[in-house]
């Protein structure tokens, strides 16, 4: 099983794919973690990657396309892979379409957790008050200003992405805003399992 989760931040993507990854055991990739590990590995593309994070530069789409190639190659990922950050924007989609058919696979699905992004906003501001509140430090992405940043950032670059699959008739939208077990079963509803 090969899926790729779309949706907003704060839209449930983590709560959703570790039930998936603990449900059928498949492994969850995250461009992020992916790239720590090569970088870490010293792997060639994690050389580069290096070099440029050291910089201070933004790693290009080609490298994390090499670190994804090389990733989905390793042995857990066989039974399957969620997809978590990644693809970003059209260009990344293409590219993955293009790894995926070069190394005979496909996806089985991609899956949008549709969201009101204004109770989202919401949401994370409650959330930011109930923590302080509680004496606790608040979570730097639980900052609503931070989230905002972020959610500006998808609506720019990464909500391009599911017209992308969705003209291919890939795309299944999922309400995300109901309760999580309903957004688990409508999940599981589109994966047949």
């Amino acid at each position: 099983m090969r899926l790729i989760l779309l949706g907003p931040p704060g839209a449930g993507k983590g709560t959703q794919a570790a039930r998936l990854v603990q449900k059928h055991g498949i492994v969850q990739l995250s461009t992020g973690d992916m790239l720590r590990a090569a970088v870490a590995a010293g792997t060639p593309v994690g050389l580069k990657a290096r070099a440029i994070m050291e910089a201070g530069g933004l790693v290009s789409d080609e490298i994390v396309i090499g670190i994804i190639r090389d990733r989905i190659a390793e042995p857990d990922a066989a039974k399957g892979f969620i997809l978590d950050g990644f693809p970003r924007t059209v260009a990344q989609a293409e590219a993955l379409e293009t790894l995926l058919h070069e190394a005979g696979l496909k996806l089985d699905a991609v899956i949008e957790l549709k969201v009101d992004q204004g109770a989202l906003v919401g949401r994370i501001i409650k959330r930011a008050e109930e923590t302080r509140a509680a004496g606790q430090p608040v979570r730097k992405d639980d900052d609503p200003e931070i989230f905002k940043t972020r959610l500006a950032a998808y609506n720019r670059d990464t909500a391009a992405v599911t017209p992308f699959y969705a003209a291919r008739g890939q795309l299944t939208v999922i309400d995300g805003m109901q309760p999580i077990e309903a957004v688990a079963q409508a999940i599981d509803a589109v994966l047949g399992a």
